[in-house]
């Protein structure tokens, strides 16, 4: 499926998609990217969860049987690897272990995230020093259950659900729903603020620092936008919104170097101070798949990339953050959400027997087939999967089940091993100043 190809001339391939994703936020932030690099040079894992862009070059120019008509148009995680699953407190105040991280979020084939995910498996057991034939059951088993819970679906919804919270977890998945529970609302914001003449308010340090008073009216403004993108019960007590303080963010992670970021603290649900909630708003990114994706209908759709991230967020995720909503600033989308204290992901280096990862992988599986058919014909707040998406899917895969396997675990060998190929040259680019910009 992936031909060995020569180092140059591969080099010179990332170094074009390099320069289409990032060049204009490296142009505009080189700092940041070079904080990128550096941890995307750690591992052919990091390096893989910083280049969404890469992968989507790469599969855009493959053949694949199960992209049709329906299976193309599927709303999509955009960047499903291994690290993207964690906890968060839903709209009901329960813990939830699930899908998270909905930036790269987009409509288009399903199969491009099961892909995804499984290279990402791939990756994570040669580092443990699993066998190829190890790797290869645990990819198999991913695509055995995304299988058997896409026809689940069809069936019987009912018996499908996946949802994995304190009382339904076991094994790793309850320990991570455990501490989880343990981390607190309080301990976030003593980390983050400050408290002064009786009332918080950020502390400069940890990557925060201060606005200027035209970059901080700007900030205020887009919030004051922002309330109307929220839920009607968010909105049904306007006083939570009530803004104490607004600060810069450096350093938001891998996917967003680059992009500028804000915090700003509210009073929340009542005026006692273990109640304030910081919210972040940062400025939405374009999605690595949307450069592969044509139909019209589906770019036309957006607002912006705010507007994208929390409409394509709204349908993957049931009972998303309720402080989830969108603003532009200068006419660039925006996403606002909160600074969660629950927010915990699958620690996998915990994970080292066979046993273990499989039941983990194959939940994820579960939660991947009920994420690609939530956002469908049956869902509100769009109208871009005007069809049964778990159908469209099963139709796809049931003529030879067996094929789907053996499809996935193909591309998980191969597309792993182009992907540790590439961490080597990329370092090798890196390190020798060849990335224009840095």
């Amino acid at each position: 499926m992936f031909e060995q190809i020569d180092q140059e001339e591969r080099g010179a391939r990332i170094l074009d998609v390099f320069g289409g994703a990032f060049g204009e936020l490296i142009a505009g932030d080189p700092g940041a990217f070079r904080v990128k690099f550096r941890k995307m040079a750690a591992s052919a894992f990091a390096f893989y969860r910083g280049t969404a862009c890469l992968y989507y070059a790469d599969v855009d120019n493959l053949a694949n049987p199960y992209i049709d008509d329906r299976t193309g148009r599927v709303w999509i995680h955009g960047d499903l690897h291994a690290e993207n699953f964690g906890t968060y407190l839903n709209a009901d105040g329960k813990l939830v272990f699930n899908v998270n991280d909905f930036d790269e979020a987009y409509v288009g084939p399903f199969i491009w995230d099961v892909q995804r995910f499984a290279a990402s498996l791939a990756l994570i057991g040669y580092a443990k020093a699993l066998s190829d034939d190890l790797i290869g059951e645990l990819v198999a088993a991913y695509a055995r259950a995304y299988r058997t819970q896409i026809l689940l679906l069809t069936t019987d919804p009912a018996a499908a659900q996946t949802a994995v919270t304190l009382a339904t977890a076991s094994g790793p998945l309850l320990d991570v729903l455990h501490r989880a529970r343990l981390q607190t609302r309080v301990g976030l914001l003593d980390e983050q603020t400050v408290i002064e003449g009786y009332d918080r308010r950020f502390a400069l340090s940890g990557g925060a620092f201060a606005l200027d008073d035209d970059t901080r009216k700007t900030v205020l403004e887009a919030f004051g936008r922002y309330l109307a993108t929220t839920t009607e019960t968010t909105r049904s007590r306007p006083e939570t919104y009530d803004v104490k303080d607004v600060v810069g963010r450096r350093g938001v992670g891998i996917g967003s170097a680059g992009l500028p970021s804000y915090n700003l603290l509210i009073e929340g649900n009542t005026e006692a101070l273990e109640n304030d909630v910081i919210l972040y708003m940062k400025q939405g990114q374009t999605p690595a798949a949307s450069r592969h994706v044509t139909d019209p209908a589906v770019r036309a759709y957006f607002t912006h990339e705010g507007h994208r991230t929390v409409i394509s967020q709204r349908a993957l995720q049931a009972d998303a953050d309720p402080w989830l909503g969108y603003t532009d600033i200068d006419g660039i989308g925006q996403l606002v959400a909160e600074v969660s204290p629950y927010a915990n992901d699958l620690d996998w280096s915990a994970l080292n027997e066979a046993d273990d990862i499989r039941d983990v992988v194959e939940y994820l599986a579960r939660a991947t087939a009920t994420m690609h058919a939530v956002a469908d014909e049956g869902s509100s707040g769009h109208s871009l999967v005007p069809f049964s998406t778990e159908h469209a899917i099963r139709d796809a895969i049931e003529p030879d089940e067996e094929q789907f396997v053996a499809h996935i675990v193909e591309f998980a060998h191969g597309y792993a091993a182009r992907t540790r190929a590439d961490h080597a040259i990329f370092v090798d680019l890196f390190r020798n100043g060849r990335i224009p910009g840095l």
